[in-house]
């Protein structure tokens, strides 16, 4: 039987590990309490992540169209004290250098989403200063507030802004009275963070491995099955760490039934960069004998398309890379 093989989009892979209120609650959990167990999993629900947003200006209104990779409410829980908070999470596979402000932004879209759904409930200025009915909100009324946490899975160091005030060029002398906005960011390459969670103690320290520009691939291949051998992997863990990696792997070979091996992981990894090989050796020969023959950039990209099955972009990206 032919065994169908995907990528993971780490995007996508990752959102559906977060999704576990036992993995979200132990990393924020790890960020914010230094590993005590204030947030418990049976106090989170997920959450709508369209946040998208109306914004007003005078006579002017512009739609906002903003989605969070992944948003839960955490409850009021009187075993732990905590109030409601809204926590929402975002996964950075490249280092994003406006990336505080982009935080800042989401956040805000929460914030303006609550404020809009207040708002609605006054409906006429009974039992309402006039200041409060001009506000659309009452004086002792109160929002969530929201906390993000930025996972950043790439393999170099972040070099990026971690606040709004390192985006400005700010003197001195103003810095006290502009506001900042701090942006809590996780290095999945180097964390150093506390987990109780078996899970997300062996997600990190794969993705530690995976991660490691100082290591041969041959290196970091030895390391990541050796690990795997010697802890019990789960599924979800494998298929994270994969998609973080942007490997090609068999589902069914990593199933609970036949178990995690990250040896696959590699060997289909191996598999497609030496499948990959093979076309971009195609595309090159197919390229310099037109060249030769002075065929134009755009019938090229037309037979790349045609020989080799490929979209127009990917023709576009064999072309510019090898008709030199």
């Amino acid at each position: 039987m032919n065994r169908k093989k995907q990528k993971l989009k780490p995007d996508v892979v990752l959102k559906n590990y977060w999704n576990g209120n036992a993995e979200f609650a132990d990393l924020f959990n790890a960020v914010l309490f230094d590993g005590k167990q204030i947030i418990q999993p049976e106090d989170l629900e997920s959450d709508d992540t369209d946040v998208s947003t109306i914004q007003e200006h005078e006579d002017l209104a512009d739609s906002l169209i903003l989605f969070r990779d992944t948003i839960k409410i955490c409850k009021k829980s009187e075993k732990s004290g905590v109030q409601f908070v809204l926590l929402g999470m975002e996964h950075q596979e490249h280092i994003h250098y406006a990336m505080p402000m982009r935080v800042m932004g989401m956040d805000y879209s929460l914030y303006k989403k609550q404020y809009d759904s207040n708002a609605r409930k006054y409906k006429t200025s009974e039992g309402m200063t006039a200041d409060e009915f001009l506000s659309h909100m009452k004086k002792d009324d109160k929002f969530t507030p929201v906390i993000t946490v930025v996972v950043y899975y790439g393999k170099d160091e972040w070099d990026g802004a971690k606040s709004l005030h390192e985006l400005l060029a700010l003197p001195d002398e103003w810095a006290e009275y502009v506001n900042d906005y701090k942006m809590l960011l996780v290095e999945a390459r180097k964390s150093n963070l506390v987990f109780r969670n078996v899970n997300n103690r062996h997600l990190f320290g794969l993705l530690e491995i995976l991660l490691d520009q100082g290591q041969t691939a041959n290196e970091i291949k030895k390391k990541a099955i050796a690990y795997a051998d010697v802890n019990d992997i789960e599924t979800c863990v494998a298929m994270a760490a994969a998609g973080a990696a942007n490997c090609k792997i068999d589902y069914q070979m990593l199933s609970k039934k036949e178990g995690v091996n990250m040896g696959t992981v590699f060997e289909e990894l191996a598999k497609e960069n030496k499948e990959l090989g093979k076309i971009e050796g195609k595309a090159e020969g197919i390229i310099m004998t037109c060249l030769e023959l002075e065929v134009s950039k755009d019938d090229i990209i037309q037979k790349l398309k045609e020989k080799l099955n490929v979209s127009e972009k990917q023709a576009q990206e064999y072309y510019t890379t090898f008709a030199k």
